[in-house]
C-alpha cells in the first residue's frame, strides 16, 4: 500500500514538472522625486494588490518584488505623506519603477476601503482560504472558537455538556487531525487540544488562513485533514492600531475586556502588549436538568511581542505569552469545597489551567535574490489540574519546536527550492486517578521542497520529509504534492496528495470521556495515527455586469492506515480504545459561491456533504457526531457607517452512539439513532461613531434551538448510567450581546 501511494505521487510529480517553468512577478524600485527632479529610492513603501490587500514592502534600496495577481490587475503604492497611487492593468510579468512626486505631499490623508471578508489567493498552489479582520468583525468573535460562524469549511461544536469545551471539524474529522498554528509555528498540541480554541482572543487576530488537505512539508508531518494558521496583530504602524480596546457583554452575564497597544522602538521596531480578561458571572439552567448550561469560567491572558521588520537584511519577531484559566461546572448547587467522594451527592467539575509560551523567529536575506535563511523556535509549558465528579485528571506538558530553513533557487530565481531541518521535543506527565502515563518524544527531521511555476498557468510544489520518532522508534516518510493549473478563461484547478502522521494523546484529546461514568478500557497500546489525503479544488470567477461571482468547489478524501478508535457503541458503560482494524475514511464535498449583489452587499451560499466511516467493533459504521451535510447563507450590508450581518446554518443529521444498554437513556427516550436536522441563525448590527468608536449589538442562536436533556441520568450523577458526552447540538438558547470598540490608528 505504501509503495503504491509513493509511486503514484512520484509519477504525478514527474508528469507535471516536465512542463513547468517560472512564476510571474512584478518588480522594480520606488523613487521619491523632489521639485528639482532628483530621485532617491524610497524604503518602507507598501506595495499591494487592491481588494485582497496582499503585498510587500520596499527594502532599504526602495526595491520591491511581488507575485503576479492577474485577477486583480490593480497594484497600489502606499506611503505615509503621499497619496496612494493605483496602477491598472498590471497583468503581465514586468519591471516597473514607480515615482512619488513631492508635489503630492499632503498634510493629512485618510483613505477608507472595504476589505474582503474571505478569499482564496488565486496564485497559490494550495487552496488557502483567508479569513480577514473584516470577517472577524462580523460576529462577536470572543475567541478563535467563534471565528468560524461565517465559515462553511470549519464546524465548531460542544464536546460535552459540562465543561464548555468546543471542538472543530474539518473534512468531517476531529480537529486533532488539523494542524493548528500561530504565525506558521505549530501550536495547541497535546494538553491544549481540548480548550485551545479559547486561548486566542478574537481581537488579537489580524487574520486566519484555512487550508484543506495536506500542507507544506516545511511545517512538519502532522497535517492530515488541513491546517489553520492564526496571524496576530503586528506592532507596526501600517499593521495595527496604536491603541485598541474592546468591551463585550452578553445575556449570560459573560464579560470580555480586551486591549492592545503598540510602542515604536527606534526607527522601525515596535513592541505590542495584548491583554484579555473574561468572566462568566451567572449560573444558568435553560433546560431544567439541574446542570449549568455553561461553566463559570475566568481567564486572564497576556501577550507581549517585539518585531524588527526586514528593512535591511535581517528581521526577527519575539513573543511571550501567559494564560491562567479556571472552569467550574456541574450541577447548579454544586459547592467546589465538596466532592462526590466526600459523600456529597452533587456532581461538579473543576479545571485549572496554566500555560506559558515563548517564541522567536528570525530571517536573514542574502544579496542573492530570493535567498534567505530563517529559523523558528517555540517553548511551551502547559499544566492542568482537574476533576470530573469522581475522576481526577492532572497533567503537564513541556514542548519545544525548532525549525531551520534555507530558501533559494536553481538556474534562476523562478525555480525555487527549500531545505531544512527540524526538532520537536514533547514530555508528557499525566495522572488519571491512580494511574500514571508518562512519555518523552524526540523527533529530529529534515525536508526538501521544490517549487515549479510558469508565468500564468502552472504552479507545482513537491516536497518530501523524513523524521524519526524516538518514542515509537520508527521512521516517518512524508511525501506531498500540490498542483495548480489556471486556464485562459480564469478557471483555476488545484490538486493535492500526501501523507500525514500524528502522535495520539488519547486522554488529553478526549477529556470528554471523563464527563461520564463510563469505564475507560485500553484494548491496545496506541500506535501512531497515519493517513493519506487526496483533494481537488476548482475556483472560477464569473463576470455578470460589473459584479463577479466567485465559485469554489472541492472534494477531499482521507484514508487512514491507522487510527485510534474510541468505541462507545460496544458497551453503553464503557469507552473502549484500540487501534484501527479495518477501514476508516472520510469523503467531503463542498461548493460555495460569493458575490457582491449590489454595492456594499455581500452574499455567500455554501453546501457541504460528508461521508465519514470507520471500523467500530468489527463493523464499518458511520462515525458518530458528524453531520452528513451543512448549508450556510451569510449576508453582509455595509452602507456608510452602518453594517448589518446575518448568518444561517443548516445542520444535517448525524449518527448517535448506541445507548441500548443504558437503562436510564432507554426509559427517558434518550437513545436515538440519529440527531435531527436543525437551523441556527445569528445576526449583528454595527455602527461606527466617528473615527475611533464602534458600537455593535447582536444575537446568537435566534431560533432558540437546543438539545433537550443532553445529560443522561442528570438526576443521579453517581449512577453507572450518568453520561454528559452524548452532545450533538447547541446547549443554550438565544444569547444577545452588546459591545463597544475604541481604537486610535
Amino acid at each position: 500500500m505504501k509503495t503504491k501511494h509513493i509511486t503514484l505521487i512520484t509519477l504525478l510529480f514527474f508528469a507535471f514538472t516536465s512542463g513547468a517553468f517560472a512564476q510571474g512577478f512584478i518588480e522594480g524600485t520606488v523613487y521619491e522625486e523632489t521639485e528639482n527632479g532628483e530621485r532617491t529610492p524610497l524604503p518602507g513603501v507598501n506595495v499591494y494588490w487592491k481588494i485582497v490587500n496582499e503585498g510587500t514592502v520596499t527594502d532599504a534600496n526602495g526595491h520591491y518584488k511581488i507575485p503576479l495577481h492577474e485577477r486583480i490587475g490593480c497594484l497600489v503604492f502606499s506611503c505615509i505623506s503621499y497619496e496612494n497611487d493605483t496602477v491598472h492593468h498590471m497583468v503581465e510579468p514586468t519591471h516597473y519603477d514607480h515615482i512619488f512626486h513631492s508635489t503630492h505631499v499632503l498634510n493629512e490623508v485618510q483613505i477608507a476601503a472595504r476589505q474582503k471578508a474571505l478569499y482564496i489567493n488565486p496564485i497559490k498552489a494550495q487552496a488557502i482560504e483567508t479569513i480577514t479582520s473584516e470577517s472577524l468583525k462580523r460576529a462577536a468573535c470572543c475567541s478563535l472558537a467563534g471565528s468560524f460562524e461565517n465559515n462553511a469549511s470549519v464546524d465548531v461544536s460542544y464536546s460535552d455538556a459540562v465543561t464548555g469545551a468546543k471542538q472543530i471539524q474539518l473534512l468531517g474529522l476531529s480537529g486533532i487531525y488539523t494542524q493548528m498554528m500561530t504565525e506558521i509555528i505549530p501550536n495547541f498540541r497535546g494538553l491544549a487540544s481540548t480548550f485551545g480554541l479559547n486561548y486566542v482572543p478574537g481581537t488579537w487576530m489580524n487574520g486566519i488562513q484555512v487550508s484543506k488537505g495536506t500542507s507544506s512539508v516545511r511545517n512538519g508531518y502532522e497535517s492530515i485533514t488541513g491546517q489553520i494558521n492564526v496571524d496576530y496583530k503586528e506592532p507596526l504602524p501600517d499593521k495595527s492600531e496604536k491603541v485598541f480596546v474592546n468591551l463585550y457583554g452578553n445575556t449570560m452575564l459573560m464579560t470580555d475586556f480586551n486591549f492592545n497597544g503598540r510602542v515604536k522602538v527606534g526607527k522601525n521596531d515596535g513592541i505590542m502588549l495584548f491583554g484579555h480578561v473574561s468572566h462568566n458571572h451567572m449560573k444558568m439552567d435553560g433546560n431544567g436538568d439541574s446542570f449549568m448550561d455553561d461553566p463559570i469560567t475566568t481567564q486572564y491572558n497576556v501577550f507581549m511581542r517585539y518585531s524588527h521588520p526586514h528593512t535591511g537584511s535581517f528581521g526577527c519577531k519575539v513573543g511571550l505569552k501567559a494564560l491562567k484559566e479556571t472552569r467550574l461546572g456541574g450541577q447548579m448547587d454544586f459547592d467546589p469545597a465538596h466532592r462526590l467522594d466526600d459523600g456529597y451527592n452533587l456532581y461538579g467539575i473543576g479545571i485549572n489551567t496554566e500555560r506559558y509560551e515563548a517564541f522567536a523567529k528570525g530571517g536573514y536575506h542574502f544579496d542573492r535574490k530570493d535567498t534567505s535563511l530563517g529559523t523558528q523556535h517555540q517553548v511551551t509549558y502547559h499544566k492542568v489540574d482537574s476533576y470530573y465528579g469522581l475522576t481526577d485528571y492532572n497533567a503537564n506538558q513541556l514542548s519545544y519546536f525548532g525549525n531551520l530553513l534555507f530558501d533559494s533557487y536553481l538556474v534562476n530565481e523562478h525555480h525555487n527550492y527549500s531545505v531544512g531541518v527540524s526538532y520537536t521535543y514533547d514530555k508528557y506527565d499525566e495522572h488519571l486517578n491512580d494511574s500514571a502515563f508518562q512519555r518523552v518524544e524526540q523527533v529530529p527531521g529534515a525536508f526538501v521542497e521544490y517549487n515549479f511555476s510558469d508565468d500564468h498557468h502552472w504552479n507545482i510544489i513537491a516536497g518530501f520529509r523524513a523524521d524519526y520518532n524516538t518514542y515509537y522508534q520508527r521512521m516517518l516518510y512524508t511525501p506531498r504534492l500540490h498542483v495548480r493549473f489556471k486556464t485562459h478563461d480564469e478557471l483555476t484547478l488545484r490538486a493535492s496528495a500526501g501523507k500525514g502522521y500524528r502522535s495520539p494523546n488519547v486522554l488529553a484529546e478526549n477529556s470528554t470521556m471523563f464527563a461520564s461514568s463510563r469505564a475507560i478500557r485500553f484494548l491496545d497500546t496506541p500506535k501512531m495515527e497515519e493517513a493519506w489525503n487526496y483533494g481537488i479544488n476548482l475556483t472560477k470567477g464569473i463576470d455578470i455586469g460589473w459584479r463577479e461571482i466567485v465559485i469554489n468547489a472541492d472534494f477531499y478524501r482521507t484514508d487512514f492506515v491507522n487510527q485510534i478508535v474510541l468505541d462507545r457503541d460496544a458497551d453503553a458503560h464503557e469507552v473502549r480504545i484500540y487501534n484501527l482494524n479495518g477501514k476508516s475514511f472520510s469523503n467531503s464535498a463542498q461548493i460555495e459561491a460569493n458575490c457582491e449583489i449590489f454595492p456594499d452587499f455581500d452574499l455567500t451560499l455554501a453546501f457541504r456533504y460528508n461521508d465519514v466511516k470507520m471500523t467500530i467493533d468489527d463493523s464499518l459504521r458511520e462515525k458518530p457526531f458528524v453531520n452528513r451535510y451543512k448549508g450556510l447563507v451569510t449576508m453582509s450590508y455595509a452602507p456608510g457607517t452602518w453594517q448589518f450581518d446575518f448568518t444561517t446554518q443548516f445542520n444535517g443529521d448525524s449518527r448517535v452512539p448506541d445507548l441500548s444498554g443504558n437503562a436510564t437513556a432507554m426509559a427517558h427516550g434518550q437513545n436515538i439513532e440519529r440527531s435531527p436536522f436543525y437551523v441556527i441563525m445569528n445576526a449583528q448590527v454595527m455602527k461606527k461613531l466617528g473615527n475611533c468608536w464602534e458600537l455593535y449589538l447582536g444575537g446568537e442562536n435566534l431560533t432558540n434551538y437546543k438539545q433537550d436533556y443532553p445529560i443522561i441520568s442528570a438526576d443521579n450523577p453517581a449512577s453507572e448510567d450518568f453520561d454528559a458526552s452524548m452532545v450533538w447540538g447547541p446547549l443554550s438558547g438565544i444569547r444577545a450581546y452588546l459591545g463597544v470598540r475604541f481604537q486610535i490608528k
